[in-house]
């Protein structure tokens, strides 16, 4: 790797969680190792370190060496040979060559693709049951909805709805549920011509429920946790692994949760007493999480949604709060969650998916 490329890979202890998980997204390969100032290796923390800090703290603006592993993986120079072996055997996606002062002189990466969207362990969600909301009318995306439901805009060559049921279906996933409403017969159609190897059970609105209230037309009784999506955004995640935090964590609903840093474009001023200025901040960045809408819900959390009346998934979670129960969060990075709600975001999402499928071996 020449200087610049290294640079990707490096971070120090100081930078916060939420600029760590920044660069993480920049070098796609799930990991940032933290140097010095004289570019001595001091850790490393992967997007899975920094998942575990935020379910464990939820803290975005700490600094991310409370995050890190102290004892990184690493061989020096001299080592070089042994690189392909230590990738293999603690299977890692990079790993430091270091000098004899323990400076960072190189960054072997894994030959392996990075872990994407459909590279998955088949059949760790057979048997799940997975709901995409599909119903809307796509308001958003006037004048193209006029023609298509939402589900059915292709993005880079493929409808968005097939991309989302794709990315389930590599990891065993064989039932889909999905409500409709809005244009239904067109997507019913697209399905019947694709036949995919994939159980479709649709779920017919007779006029608009909202995101939450078209669930309780489903009139099974499921016996495990449900995963539900929107029909217009795609989040990269281990959905394998997802589903087993959502297990563990006794949440009755896990939102699926990606970072998002707001930029206030002008100077902002710190005021004082009397309209005294005491300090200046250009362009400062506020980390926050957002709803991907993607869920998994405990199956009996759908007996709380009314029968009949406009419900979104936000006035179930609530609900469960006000009583007591828990609702949780899985995050994600800002890259990871790829949305086309609107035009500027589709053409991201466009981008993206060209960009990875460029990528592929």
């Amino acid at each position: 790797m020449d200087k610049e490329q290294i640079a990707q890979f490096l971070g120090t202890p100081e930078l916060s969680v939420a600029a760590a998980m920044e660069r993480i997204d920049c070098n796609a390969k799930g990991i940032l190792f933290l140097v010095d100032d004289r570019k001595r290796l001091m850790g490393s923390v992967t997007d899975g370190d920094i998942r575990r800090w935020l379910l464990k703290t939820g803290n975005l603006t700490a600094p991310v060496k409370d995050a890190m592993k102290k004892a990184p993986k690493f061989l020096f120079v001299k080592e070089r040979g042994r690189v392909q072996d230590i990738l293999k055997q603690e299977s890692i996606t990079a790993l430091p060559l270091l000098n004899s002062d323990c400076t960072v002189a190189d960054i072997i990466l894994a030959d392996q693709a990075v872990k994407d969207v459909g590279l998955a362990r088949t059949g760790e969600l057979s048997g799940v049951p997975l709901v995409i909301m599909a119903g809307g009318r796509g308001t958003r995306l006037y004048p193209y909805t006029r023609i298509l439901p939402k589900p059915l805009i292709p993005v880079a060559g493929t409808p968005i709805i097939e991309r989302i049921i794709d990315a389930f279906a590599a990891y065993g996933l064989q039932r889909v549920y999905i409500t409709v409403n809005y244009k239904k017969n067109m997507i019913k159609s697209y399905f019947t011509e694709l036949d995919p190897g994939y159980e479709i059970r649709y779920v017919e609105e007779d006029r608009p429920l909202g995101t939450g209230g078209s669930l309780k037309l489903i009139r099974e009784r499921f016996d495990r946790p449900v995963i539900v999506s929107n029909c217009d955004s795609l989040v990269k995640a281990d959905y394998a692994e997802l589903y087993e935090c959502h297990r563990r964590s006794g949440n009755q609903v896990t939102v699926v949760s990606a970072l998002k840093n707001v930029v206030v474009p002008y100077g902002v001023l710190k005021l004082g007493e009397n309209g005294e200025i005491i300090g200046m901040e250009e362009k400062p960045v506020h980390p926050y999480f957002i709803n991907t809408g993607l869920y998994v819900l405990e199956p009996e959390v759908i007996d709380r949604i009314p029968d009949g009346i406009m419900f979104h998934m936000p006035h179930l979670m609530e609900a469960i709060m006000k009583d007591g129960g828990r609702v949780g969060m899985y995050p994600v990075s800002e890259d990871s969650f790829l949305d086309m709600g609107e035009f500027s975001e589709m053409k991201r999402m466009e981008e993206k998916l060209e960009e990875a499928a460029r990528e592929q071996p």
